[in-house]
């Protein structure tokens, strides 16, 4: 059982990772997701998350690094004020009753969900149009830190649209740099967790099959940031955080089976269908 665990998370980890290296954003909530639906409590859920995103992002962040994808000044601008927040919400996310954080977080990554759908699917963002300076972008980094504690996931769903939005770099250099930031964060929401809850409940052999598959991946994907048509796989990882952590809500507000389930066969036809649509109006390569 040991092996067939630790080789699950290694095969989700793999698929997460290059999938978040691509876009910048799909590892956390893929992985908060999964171990929310197998049963894992919030904290536990996106304090293990967070402990194999110190392996991922530190490989991913060098990795992205090495292929010229990586704005330092940004990094620290939004990464800094990033660390502090995911603290924060480490320990926000301990000292919530275990129901509340459990919908909290599903709720927080439904919303995420719908976010990189917009994104991806629309070309919409949470921010109005505008371009900032470098210096005024650490809000971003400090809500992006919040949510990804809280939630189990939310960096990149936060930071890389953000960044698009109000800055002028070229999209590969946005996920470069929001990829190398989440280590801070990642290790900063680690410690809070450790501060607020100690090492109960850390499901460690997720943890160890997540940051296996995700080292293997994380070197692929900075090479392929710049060429892959990201945008059907950006709506497709929508779509999947939709899916389940609809199921989550459905149990946590004891909702009957059968309407949970025509929901998720909803959110399942409707992403098929924006997939379709993403794909269609996407220029052929030449």
């Amino acid at each position: 059982m040991d092996f067939l665990t630790v080789t699950l998370f290694a095969l989700v980890g793999a698929a997460a990772q290059f999938v978040d290296g691509l876009l910048g954003m799909g590892f956390g909530i893929t992985s908060a997701s999964l171990l929310t639906v197998l049963g894992y409590g919030a904290v536990a859920a996106s304090a293990g998350t967070h402990a194999a995103k110190v392996g991922t992002t530190l490989v991913s962040g060098v990795s992205h690094w090495r292929e010229g994808n990586v704005d330092w000044r940004v990094l620290i601008t939004v990464g800094v004020p990033g660390a502090v927040g995911a603290f924060i919400g480490a320990v926000v996310l301990t000292n919530i009753a275990l129901d509340g954080a459990r919908i909290w977080m599903a709720a927080i990554l439904f919303l995420l969900g719908l976010t990189i759908i917009a994104r991806f699917g629309y070309s919409k963002s949470l921010f109005p149009a505008m371009k900032l300076r470098t210096r005024n972008l650490w809000p971003i980094g400090l809500f992006g830190g919040f949510v990804d504690a809280t939630g189990g996931g939310g960096w990149g769903p936060v930071a890389t649209p953000s960044l698009m939005t109000v800055t002028r770099h070229k999209p590969h250099r946005i996920v470069g740099t929001v990829s190398a930031s989440e280590f801070l964060v990642a290790a900063s929401a680690s410690i809070g967790f450790l501060f607020g809850a100690g090492e109960a409940g850390v499901p460690w052999l997720a943890v160890l099959g997540l940051v296996i598959g995700g080292v293997i991946t994380a070197p692929i994907a900075a090479r392929l940031a710049k060429k892959a048509p990201t945008a059907p796989l950006g709506v497709a990882v929508g779509g999947m955080v939709l899916m389940a952590n609809t199921a989550v809500i459905a149990s946590v507000l004891e909702i009957p089976g059968a309407i949970s389930a025509a929901i998720v066969v909803v959110e399942l036809l409707i992403t098929i269908a924006i997939v379709i649509q993403v794909v269609k109006r996407t220029p052929a390569p030449t």
